[in-house]
């Protein structure tokens, strides 16, 4: 991974690969007609636009959606 990809942006301290996310969630969510996505559908869509392993983009899910990663 690129080191530029993991230091937050100063408008409002998401990083790169953060912002691909939540791009890429909204853009499925309204694919989906509103309904959730899958993670393993979003996955699939984030690593066409960045090179992540699973466990970093669960890492990174988690921390996006306020839960504690053990």
């Amino acid at each position: 991974m690129d080191p530029r990809d993991t230091l937050p942006d100063v408008r409002d301290g998401l990083t790169r690969v953060e912002r691909i996310i939540l791009h890429t969630l909204h853009q499925l969510e309204q694919q989906q007609g509103g309904r959730a996505v899958p993670t393993a559908m979003l996955y699939g869509y984030v690593v066409e636009h960045v090179n992540l392993r699973p466990d970093e983009f669960q890492d990174i899910l988690a921390r996006l959606v306020g839960r504690r990663v053990p």
